[in-house]
């Protein structure tokens, strides 16, 4: 008799809107989940309303309440470092990038924090896959000391009026005990802000060793949510010196040469890339048979699969691992438009799905490619990347500079997670290697994946690549490397140049003065020096990029100038956007600006020549152009 499932029966009840609602609310805010007791002594999920309670207020809630959970001391202060706002932009700098007009990848100098807040609305679920190789918390690295523990008024009047009192560097040496909390600290908003970027099938991939591994689960558990876990990757550094100091000491078979890649996706929509192994040996003329070994002769072995049944000879895998095989192989094609039957595909690319081509002699060589595919539950497995990160050293690279991060690994990593124009982020990104990888793979593929990168400008000290380079932070060593990568790319005659370059911007302190964000604060006294509410060393520019972040538009859209009526105007992809910050607009000018149909118009709030033209504004856009969006600032 067949078993009935839970699935197959009828509820025949009405529905549990209390666990609907948890559903609801794991979504928002995963980490607001947590275990319970029901009255039985059973585990059961349930809401940490306290954390829910934090998660919902500008100031730290205490809350007493025992539940499974990871806790440290700073956690509340972290969580609203995250939540709290910032009045801070993005400044431009072309005389740093590379092809600022064209380019669709950013690089960031300043405060990944800072940065992640900025990017919120603008990326918000745009992300495809994250890389990230944060300070390792070996008791030398520097980390961020985000000073949030405040009210959060006197937050926004510190954060507004003067830059040099906001995020400093600290060491977290050896005689602090290489505290986990300031670790945890250091990354828990972080990875909350990095959460929110990526897309619905987004992964993030975070290098670690063993100092923090276990904590980053906890916390990657938490933030991400522990079903969303895909593995974790072992990897050999690449140190020829790392094990010294045991092998002075006679342990001379001890490796300590590894660290690790743990990967979580946002949900279970995120599917691994199949990654092609090629053999060692090519095809041979003498033919093949697909999928069958022909070594021994097993009977129970011999099953219909594809519509092929064979009567000698056997499949390599027991029944229910190849028929898994086909339903991933279906699964896989599900995203293409074109449906290739397995034998087309085996045909058309000589590839295989998860079985061995054998030799006809029943040698049982391997003569042809592997093809491996994620199984159903989406978690990689079968994957060992030690030997990629081994295999190279930084030899590819040698003429840039030397860097002990394998680009090698890295676009492996792209390539299980991103194709296409895929957006990649990495905000710990030191000398961007990850923007390396990101360059290299789309040469090698053709695809057009675009980059956000972030970086403080550290210090870098006495170092051999600051020596060679002549940098004198991290920041300006990671543009230079990309500058000298994108340039050999372009001499290498490469077929397509898109995708190179990069927009340099600089995370700075609001454009605007502080009259803007608290008028009621001003005295009559202040009014004869405020006439403009913009700082004096802000370019019509750097309002441009501060008016993208505050509307979520794209920064990386091309961007050219116009002159109207003797007057400079930017058009952002041609039409998206069209700003003026000139004085002294007529209303000429502004029925000349409107017939451009503009999606969104946005003026400087004292360029207006007359109190009646900026009165007249939005009603001259209704008549001409009705759908434009018009503001000031």
């Amino acid at each position: 008799m067949k078993q009935e499932t839970n699935d197959s029966k009828l509820k025949m009840h009405s529905p549990d809107l209390t666990q609907e609602n948890i559903a609801k609310l794991a979504e928002l805010f995963p980490n607001c989940v947590t275990e319970a007791q029901d009255e039985q002594g059973k585990l059961k999920q349930s809401i940490d309303f306290d954390q829910l309670r934090q998660e919902l207020s500008d100031h730290i809630v205490e809350g007493p309440q025992e539940r499974y959970h990871l806790n440290w001391p700073g956690k509340k202060e972290a969580l609203l470092a995250a939540n709290a706002p910032i009045a801070k932009t993005l400044r431009p700098c072309r005389e740093e990038s590379v092809d600022f007009d064209t380019t669709e990848n950013l690089f960031i100098e300043g405060d990944n924090l800072d940065a992640l807040k900025l990017l919120q609305e603008t990326y918000l679920n745009k992300v495809k896959v994250i890389y990230i190789d944060p300070p390792y918390n070996t008791g030398n690295d520097f980390i961020y000391n985000d000073d949030y523990i405040e009210k959060l008024n006197d937050f926004l009047q510190r954060t507004n009026q003067k830059d040099e009192q906001g995020t400093r560097l600290i060491a977290n040496p050896e005689s602090n005990g290489r505290f986990h909390s300031n670790w945890l600290t250091l990354m828990y908003p972080r990875l909350r802000l990095a959460r929110n970027l990526l897309r619905d099938d987004g992964v993030i991939f975070i290098s670690i060793d063993d100092n923090e591994l276990a904590n980053m689960r906890k916390v990657c558990d938490e933030i991400f949510g522990n079903e969303n876990f895909r593995n974790t990757f072992i990897t050999r550094r690449y140190d020829k010196n790392l094990n010294r100091q045991f092998i002075d000491s006679g342990l001379q078979t001890l490796n300590v040469g590894f660290e690790y890649i743990i990967a979580y996706s946002k949900s279970n929509k995120f599917l691994f890339n199949p990654v092609y192994k090629e053999a060692e040996e090519k095809r041979q003329s003498t033919g093949y048979w697909k999928g069958f070994w022909n070594a021994a002769d097993r009977p129970t072995m011999r099953y219909p699969l594809l519509g092929v049944e064979p009567s000698e000879g056997q499949w390599k895998w027991k029944k229910e691992t190849a028929y898994e095989a086909v339903e991933n192989y279906e699964r896989y094609m599900e995203k293409f438009s074109h449906k290739m039957s397995l034998e087309e595909y085996w045909d058309q690319t000589g590839k295989v799905l998860k079985f061995i081509k054998r030799n006809k002699n029943g040698s049982g060589r391997n003569l042809g490619v592997e093809h491996w595919v994620p199984p159903s539950s989406g978690v990689l497995r079968n994957t060992n990347l030690l030997d990629i990160l081994a295999s190279k050293s930084t030899e590819e690279i040698k003429n840039l500079f030397d860097f002990p991060k394998n680009i090698e690994l890295l676009k492996v990593l792209l390539m299980f997670s991103s194709k296409e124009d895929d957006l990649v982020m990495d905000f710990f990104a030191g000398s961007c290697s990850f923007a390396h990888a990101t360059l290299e793979l789309n040469k090698e593929d053709s695809n057009k994946r675009k980059f956000i990168m972030v970086q403080l400008p550290e210090p870098c000290g006495d170092t051999t690549e600051a020596k060679k380079s002549g940098c004198e932070t991290i920041a300006e060593i990671g543009k230079e490397r990309l500058r000298r990568v994108i340039y050999r790319i372009k001499g290498e005659n490469s077929k397509s140049n898109r995708g190179l370059g990069f927009r340099v911007l600089h995370v700075d302190s609001s454009n605007m003065k502080n009259v803007y964000y608290t008028p009621d604060k001003i005295t009559k006294r202040d009014l004869f020096g405020l006439v403009d509410n913009i700082k004096k060393d802000r370019t019509d520019e750097d309002l441009l990029f501060q008016v993208l972040l505050d509307w979520g538009v794209d920064l990386t859209l091309p961007i050219q100038s116009e002159s109207i009526s003797g007057k400079k105007v930017f058009f952002v992809d041609q039409d998206a956007l069209a700003a003026c910050f000139e004085p002294n607009l007529d209303e000429e000018f502004i029925k000349m600006l409107a017939e451009r149909k503009p999606l969104r118009a946005v003026f400087r709030d004292s360029g207006f020549g007359s109190d009646s033209t900026k009165i007249n504004l939005e009603q001259i856009f209704k008549l001409i152009s009705p759908n434009t969006d018009v503001k000031t600032i």
